[in-house]
Formats: C-alpha cells, sequence, structure tokens
C-alpha cells in the first residue's frame, strides 16, 4: 500500500478513536447530571419510609444533639447555677425559721409565766378572802389565746405558790374544778398568825426539807448550798427576805422554828440547823416530802426511804393524838387488908 494511503488511514483510524471519545464523555456526563437531579428531588434519609426511619433515628437525633450541642450545654450550666441559688436560698430561709422558732419559744415561754404570774395575784386575792378556786375564775386570766396552755400555766403558778408562800393548790372536785389553797405551816399555835401569807413560809419549807432528807440535822454549808440554788445568799440582801443569814440563824430560830447549834466537838466550829418545836407542831415530815416531790414534779412514793420515814411519822402522830383525846387513866391500887391482923 502506498505510503500516502496508510497516512489516510491512521488519521482517519484517531479521528474515529476520538469521536468515540468524545461520546463516551458526553454520555457519562448526562448520566451524573440525571443522577444529581434524582438525589436533590428524593426525600432524606430521616424522612424516608418508616422501617428505615426507626433504624436512622439514632443518627438524626446524634446529628440534631451535635447542632444544639452548645446550646444545651449552656441551658445547663443556667440550670444548674439556679439549682444552686435555689438551695442556698433555701438554707437560708431554713436557717431564718429556725432562729425565728427559737426566739419565739422563748418569748413564748415568757408569756406563759406572766400568765403564771397573773394567776399567783389573783390565788392570793382569794386565799385572804378564804374563797375556792374555779377552773372559771382562772381561765379569765389566761385568755382565750393561751386556753389549750391552761394545765401547764397552772402548773407554774402552783409552783410559785408553793416556793414563794409555802401554799399548795389542790383540786378538791375534780368534776366542777374547784381548786382550795392549802397552807403548808397551820400556825396552830399562835392565832394571831391565822390566814397571814408567810412570804417566808417557801423558804422555811425549802429549809425544813434539806434538813428531813440530811437525817434530821443539816449542817449549815449544805443549806446555803440550797438556798445559793436559789439565788439566795448569805450577807446579800434579797427582796423577799431582807438579810438571809439573820432570817435563818436569828428570826425562825427566835420564833422556834429552826434550831441553830454547834457540831459536837467540831473545831473549828462548824454548826447545823434541826427542826424546831413549831416546826414539829405545824408540819410533818410527810408535807415536807410533798413539797419536795412537787419541786421535782413527782409523788412522795418515787422516794422509798424518806417516805417510809414520813409515814412512821404520820403513825406516831396520829397515836399522840389519839392519846391526847382519849387518856387512860390508871385507878389507885386497892388497899390491902392483913391476913393476920385484919389492918390495912
Amino acid at each position: 500500500m502506498p505510503r500516502g494511503q496508510k497516512s489516510k488511514l491512521r488519521s482517519r483510524e484517531k479521528r474515529r478513536q476520538a469521536r468515540s471519545e468524545i461520546q463516551r464523555l458526553q454520555g457519562a456526563k448526562a448520566t451524573a447530571a440525571e443522577e444529581e437531579d434524582t438525589v436533590s428531588s428524593s426525600p432524606t434519609f430521616c424522612d424516608s419510609d418508616p422501617q428505615s426511619s426507626l433504624a436512622a433515628s439514632g443518627s438524626c437525633s446524634k446529628s440534631k444533639q451535635r447542632q444544639r450541642g452548645p446550646a444545651a450545654s449552656t441551658s445547663a450550666c443556667h440550670s444548674r447555677q439556679r439549682s444552686n441559688s435555689s438551695a442556698q436560698s433555701q438554707d437560708g430561709e431554713r436557717a431564718s425559721t429556725s432562729q425565728a422558732l427559737s426566739t419565739t419559744d422563748s418569748s413564748f415561754t415568757n408569756r406563759l409565766d406572766q400568765k403564771a404570774v397573773l394567776l399567783v395575784q389573783f390565788m392570793l386575792r382569794k386565799y385572804n378572802k378564804r374563797e375556792l378556786i374555779t377552773k372559771k375564775d382562772l381561765l379569765k386570766y389566761v385568755t382565750r389565746k393561751y386556753k389549750m396552755h391552761f394545765h401547764e400555766i397552772l402548773r407554774k403558778a402552783a409552783e410559785l405558790m408553793v416556793l414563794a408562800f409555802g401554799i399548795d393548790v389542790k383540786e378538791v372536785d375534780p368534776i366542777k374544778h374547784y381548786y382550795a389553797l392549802v397552807r403548808q405551816l397551820d400556825h396552830t399555835g399562835d392565832p394571831r398568825m391565822d390566814g397571814e401569807i408567810m412570804p417566808r413560809s417557801g423558804l422555811l419549807m425549802t429549809i425544813l426539807c434539806v434538813i428531813f432528807i440530811k437525817g434530821n440535822a443539816a449542817p449549815e454549808e449544805d443549806i446555803w448550798e440550797v438556798l445559793n440554788v436559789m439565788g439566795i445568799y448569805a450577807g446579800k440582801n434579797h427582796f423577799i427576805h431582807g438579810e438571809p443569814k439573820k432570817l435563818i440563824t436569828e428570826d425562825l430560830v427566835q420564833e422556834k422554828y429552826l434550831e441553830y447549834r454547834q457540831v459536837l466537838n467540831s473545831d473549828p466550829p462548824r454548826y447545823e440547823f434541826l427542826w424546831g418545836p413549831r416546826a414539829h407542831a405545824e408540819t410533818s415530815k410527810m408535807k415536807v416530802l410533798e413539797f419536795l416531790a412537787k419541786m421535782h414534779n413527782t409523788v412522795p412514793t418515787a422516794f422509798p426511804a424518806w417516805y417510809e420515814d414520813a409515814v412512821v411519822d404520820e403513825e406516831e402522830r396520829v397515836r399522840s393524838r389519839f392519846a391526847a383525846l382519849f387518856p387512860v387513866h390508871i385507878p389507885e391500887s386497892a388497899p390491902t387488908v392483913s391476913p393476920t391482923t385484919g389492918e390495912i
């Protein structure tokens, strides 16, 4: 074949291959465009059919969480801050409430004490008139606001009556609620003091009580130890009792309520107190024990040894009163006659 012809054939083959390549590229481009249109018009992955939605829900959720991650973190931070602020506020409120309750309890107790003092003043007026006291009368001073605390107020008032005046408040009629005021010292030996209120009676009963529980004789230092607890000190003037040491070692001794003597063979000398004859006449160990029990908000039998001693004392008092009412006269011996002489 001539060289020119071969050259034409090669040129024709190259042009054919070039046309084929161009057609292939155009077809690939068209296919890519169709696929792009299909993807853009098809539903999203998360909005596909239910089964695929269930399968892909986790991916969608994670994607959405990643998109709002910073906002959610900020919201959580604000929430924690609000929680901490609320907790601090609640702690502050609880502290304020606790302090308020403490203050309220203290002021409330003071108001109950004030009501008890009013009852004492009223009961002393009734005592001077020798009149019974009714619960209705007492409630007038308690007022409706504190009616539910009546028994506590009455208990406080009864303790004040015993401690200050030696007068016991006793309910004599539990149905009609009548109360009687009973003096713990009878003053039977002195008619001039009948019905008189002795502010020192409570002090005297306290001293007699100490003497009793110390075995009927109490060292002076033991007496002062108890009185100091009550705010009564030797050498210090008291607003009710005056100078206490003079009252105890002189006045009450001269009135025969107490005996004050030096302890035998004591060096340096020490002194002790005993019941005086007037104390034995006007009160008893049982009354003194009742006084002690009331101070401890209990009953006399709570102190078995002292109660037994008080019972023996009561029995002896009964026998003494019985003997005084029915004295036994022993008849004189009949004269005897001598059997031998017949003389008397």
